[in-house]
């Protein structure tokens, strides 16, 4: 949900602006006390949006765009509208019409639309700072609907805000998630146990947790729940849920149900939203009625023992929960053509890994002892180039002097490789940033930016573009730049610069690092459908982070990519020839 206003930024808006402007929409619509299929529908259409594939003035063009789902005759006028115009009266309207901070009041635990109007309507609060006043002076615990446990909810969660923010990495919610789920997982009383929501779903940034529990002591595993350690809280406990704040100010709900309810409520409440209410739909199409407690007939329920049984009983094939954003799974399931996602153990190697030669906090051998813990066969060293100082940039002296000690390392080594790369920036004007004769030195050479976001989009685009076009570019690193929670990618039409990566044999990186995870999974769906090769590397920067290599098997699976899309799930032998194979052709 967005949670600040978007200004109109003129004609021929990208999709992503766009998306913002229809969900931002959606959203005042709520906060006016709209019709809930009307909020949902611009909702929807922003997803729709935000993930067509090329140009939306393409689509525009074409009058494709109302056979899009979630968008019909009336969406597509206003999104023609903003595209052609940068402006929409209905938007600018709905801007007028409600406080831009309501929109912000929707960031405390518990505040839905109907509560942020009654305490705008009652006393006029508008923001955050007018709500922590009213808190204080007591007026809130006044007001039907909230009293005095409410008031110093509200209050301690504006506290927690500050700090903890709107959402956090996934990383993060697992480190906080996990131990949890043991917690319950261990309850002698505890069937089965599953972490659910977007977690289960391995998206980027996590707004919640969920917990789904089947038990035989529902009552003595609430107990032992809130009294685990990290929990700063206990919002609200009935039968079978209870709701607490954790240390860092994230919520988590526990939900306890009969174990014969458990598949049900697992595929529920792993969503997303728009999955299930597809997936209802086809249940409707067969008569039946699907819920979070079961799966029912006119006649009688029909038993699951686990979620691939739902997904049967609909004669579909079982859908991943990284698959399930109704992005076409549906449909791909009930033709029998899912893609068969990659694993964890499929990767072989990985390459862009730093060292204490740059801005690494660990070795060579360190590096290679960890690489080859994990089982890995092969690994890429891939330290900064000479123009980033301040990360430990590499001479080319430097350079040679690396590769004699990786030379030696690797007379050592049996049934593995060191390769020989670099993380070669990107500079301004789009050249690499060591002359030609040093970037033959090298088995692979990532190209990355690292310096001047603010160009323009066509400015950065062309960057990319020239970077990617140079005989010795192998791989592209990072490709948006963004830093999650942090800082947004620069401006760039990334679709045509995964059209030339594919042109050109270049390989797209997801890098794993948890605060990037770039490419996101959207723009990796649609880079395999171009044609795109992927790499996915953990840019470690220590021995522990190559164990990020799971976030980027996390990112690859919600793209779409199966095995033979990623170029290190291949054998040492098939890429030591086609990285030789490169470097002779260019």
């Amino acid at each position: 949900m967005a949670t600040s206003r978007e200004k109109p930024a003129g004609a021929h808006m990208d999709k992503h602006h766009i998306a913002r402007i229809l969900d931002l929409m959606g959203t005042l619509l709520e906060l006016k006390g709209e019709n809930p299929f009307r909020c949902n529908a611009y909702h929807n259409a922003a997803r729709a949006v935000d993930q067509l594939e090329g140009d939306i003035g393409d689509w525009i063009a074409s009058d494709r765009l109302r056979d899009v789902p979630g968008i019909g005759a009336s969406m597509e006028e206003k999104i023609r509208a903003l595209y052609t115009t940068g402006r929409l009266e209905a938007y600018e309207q709905l801007v007028r019409e409600v406080p831009a901070g309501l929109v912000e009041l929707l960031r405390i635990p518990g505040m839905g639309p109907k509560k942020a109007q009654a305490l705008y309507k009652e006393l006029g609060i508008d923001s955050l700072a007018k709500l922590e006043e009213a808190c204080r002076t007591g007026q809130v615990a006044k007001l039907k609907g909230f009293g005095e446990k409410t008031q110093s909810k509200i209050l301690e969660a504006l506290a927690f805000l500050e700090q903890a923010g709107q959402r956090v990495l996934l990383i993060h919610a697992l480190e906080l998630g996990e131990p949890l789920l043991e917690v319950v997982r261990k309850h002698p009383g505890t069937i089965r146990a599953e972490l659910c929501g977007s977690v289960r779903r391995r998206k980027e940034t996590i707004g919640d947790l969920d917990i789904l529990a089947s038990s035989r002591q529902p009552e003595a595993l609430m107990d032992r729940f809130v009294r685990a350690p990290g929990i700063r809280q206990v919002v609200a406990r009935g039968e079978t849920k209870c709701s607490v704040t954790l240390d860092n100010g994230l919520n988590c709900d526990l939900r306890i149900v009969p174990d014969e309810a458990f598949p049900f409520a697992l595929q529920y409440f792993t969503g997303s939203k728009e999955h299930n209410i597809v997936l209802r739909s086809r249940a409707q199409d067969f008569g039946l009625k699907l819920s979070e407690y079961s799966l029912s007939g006119a006649d009688k329920d029909i038993p699951c023992r686990d979620e691939a049984d739902i997904y049967h009983a609909l004669q579909m094939d079982y859908i991943p929960p990284e698959l399930r954003e109704n992005t076409g799974e549906i449909e791909a399931a009930i033709e029998h053509r899912l893609p068969q996602l990659i694993q964890a153990t499929d990767l072989v190697g990985t390459f862009h890994c730093h060292t204490d030669w740059s801005d690494g906090r660990a070795d060579v051998e360190s590096m290679v002892q960890a690489a080859r813990k994990l089982g890995l066969k092969y690994l890429g060293i891939a330290d900064h180039s000479q123009s980033l100082k301040v990360a430990g940039g590499l001479s080319p002296e430097r350079v040679r002097q690396q590769h004699a000690l990786i030379d030696r390392l690797n007379s050592t080594l049996k049934g593995f490789r060191i390769f020989k790369g670099t993380e070669c920036d990107i500079l301004p004007d789009g050249s690499l940033d060591y002359p030609d004769e040093v970037l033959e030195l090298f088995d692979y050479v990532v190209v990355s930016v690292h310096s001047h976001f603010n160009l323009s989009q066509e400015e950065m685009t062309q960057r990319l573009l020239r970077a990617l076009a140079h005989p010795r570019t192998t791989m592209l690193g990072h490709a948006t730049g963004r830093l999650l929670l942090r800082r947004e990618g620069y401006a760039l039409d990334v679709d045509r610069v995964l059209r030339a990566c594919a042109e050109r044999g270049v390989l797209v990186e997801i890098n794993a690092q948890p605060d990037r995870l770039d490419l996101d999974w959207i723009h990796v769906k649609h880079g395999k459908n171009m044609g795109v090769k992927f790499v996915i590397n953990p840019d470690a920067h220590s021995t522990a982070e190559l164990g990020y290599l799971r976030f980027g098997i996390d990112v690859a699976r919600r793209g779409w990519l199966e095995k033979d899309d990623v170029f290190n799930t291949q054998s040492l032998a098939r890429v030591t020839r086609f990285l030789s194979a490169r470097r002779s052709a260019r």
